[in-house]
């Protein structure tokens, strides 16, 4: 019997799992098209499953996360679209959270179809955590840890991601979770046995984990990008940005703001004899020279002549923008000197003053302005994160298992990617239909090309609500997706 779907008309008096209103009213000939483009898309990626019953559970599980759904977990999902059927959910369940099937093969699928609809060589890759609160112990990665969706020190998991950015949209490309410490102790073993945690696995900290992903984008090269942007948690951590800048790639990171620079080369004392004839046996800065100092006691000692104001993106409330300063620095590594770099001091227009502090690689010849801009963007990370726990039940999973979370994000990316091509498809028809719509990669009020700024008409993926409400017979005689 073949895959076959319920009534999927749009109900407006039906709110979307977010609660936001639908951006998109929808035909039943529209929504039967999408219908048809979400097969095509999930064929594209059945080279990423053995058998055909996993390339059945995968779309079944895609169309559970694209559902109406209010909690996207393995139950209801299988009583929406199939009904009363406790095999069903066992099954599911297994290919979830123990199937023999490689994520890291999906993910790569996935990112080539990334690199094909939003590919741009001046694209950003943005790295951020994300933490998900647990209850209990037996969840991997589990342990009281700083979760930042709470603002506090809470039992959760912590993810590591890594998100897409260009001119054309945004998403998820990679993950990976976070392993506490105390996982790799002795009284864990029976914890990380249960769990299924691969014997190769090692503890590295959260930069790691980025710069690890990072690596593996570049050793690949499917998919472009220049920029790899991220906040202070991986911008003070110095080994983590020579990382990004040994690939070839540039940073852009928040660093705090004691961080301690130096703005000229200071004079160092090089291994050998010392004055009393103790020899050395590292070099040290020269006990003449100058100390660094913090970037902020830097900033508060510009002139007003250093501040320049620049637009940096269209906001939900019109243009944002702010008083930058630019210096070239000479960083702190292992209190000698490192690289030089800019510092780049973003001050905030209103009552009361906010500075944010930034260090890039860039080219010396870099436009000022191209810096102020990506200062803001990282809105893309937030939203998408956002958008995936608000639409596609990133956060929504009882999966206690190493496999199951793989399983999960991946699965959770290729939704969300999904709907970001349905957004592109709709906006790419409405500008059709009005030539006054704005651009995707519109113009800055400076009339310079805009590719680090938010979209005017962006306001997130569109509300497709009860696209997916796909129902299969059996799987034994569902409809062959290869």
């Amino acid at each position: 019997m073949s895959i076959k779907h319920k009534s999927h008309r749009v109900s407006s008096k039906v709110p979307p799992p977010s609660g936001r209103k639908p951006s998109l009213r929808l035909t039943a000939r529209e929504a039967d098209s999408l219908l048809d483009d979400l097969r095509a898309y999930h064929r594209r990626l059945a080279a990423s499953f053995q058998r055909r019953e996993q390339r059945q559970w995968s779309l079944f599980y895609l169309c559970g996360q694209l559902s109406n759904l209010k909690r996207k977990t393995i139950e209801p999902m299988i009583l929406e679209l199939k009904g009363l059927d406790a095999n069903a959910v066992r099954a599911l369940d297994q290919f979830m959270g123990a199937g023999r099937w490689d994520a890291r093969r999906l993910v790569h699928g996935h990112q080539a179809m990334v690199a094909e609809s939003l590919g741009d060589p001046e694209a950003v890759v943005i790295v951020d955590g994300s933490g998900f609160p647990k209850e209990g112990h037996a969840s991997v990665g589990v342990e009281r840890q700083y979760c930042g969706r709470l603002g506090k020190v809470a039992n959760c998991q912590e993810g590591v991601f890594l998100v897409y950015a260009s001119p054309l949209g945004y998403t998820f490309l990679d993950s990976r979770l976070y392993l506490p410490k105390t996982w790799f102790e002795d009284a864990a073993a029976e914890r990380w046995k249960a769990c299924g945690i691969p014997d190769k696995v090692t503890f590295q900290t959260e930069p790691e984990l980025a710069l690890a992903m990072v690596q593996e984008l570049v050793t690949r090269g499917v998919v472009p990008f220049r920029w790899v942007t991220a906040d202070e948690h991986f911008g003070q951590n110095p080994a983590f940005l020579q990382g990004i800048a040994d690939l070839g790639k540039c940073y852009f990171a928040e660093v705090p703001s004691d961080t301690r620079a130096w703005l000229r080369m200071p004079a160092i004392e090089w291994p050998g004899p010392g004055p009393l004839g103790r020899p050395r046996t590292k070099a040290r800065v020269a006990l003449h020279a100058p100390r660094p100092r913090e970037v902020r006691e830097l900033a508060r000692q510009l002139p007003r002549h250093a501040w320049t104001r620049y637009f940096i993106k269209e906001g939900s409330k019109g243009p944002m923008r702010a008083e930058f300063a630019f210096l070239r620095v000479i960083s702190v590594r292992d209190e000698l000197p490192g690289p030089r770099v800019w510092l780049i001091i973003r001050r905030s227009l209103g009552t009361p003053t906010e500075m944010k502090f930034y260090f890039s690689n860039a080219s010396r010849k870099i436009a000022p302005r191209e810096l102020a801009q990506l200062s803001g963007w990282r809105w893309p990370i937030g939203t998408t994160l956002e958008e995936g726990k608000g639409e596609i039940g990133l956060d929504q999973y009882e999966l206690r298992t190493w496999p199951g979370w793989q399983h999960h994000m991946v699965q959770s990316f290729v939704a969300h990617h999904f709907l970001i091509k349905v957004r592109l498809k709709f906006k790419k028809s409405s500008s059709d239909d009005d030539r006054s719509s704005p651009r995707v990669d519109g113009q800055c009020p400076s009339g310079r090309r805009r590719p680090f700024g938010r979209h005017p008409g962006s306001s997130g993926i569109p509300a497709t609500t009860e696209l997916c409400r796909l129902s299969f017979a059996s799987q034994d005689d569902a409809q062959t997706l290869s």
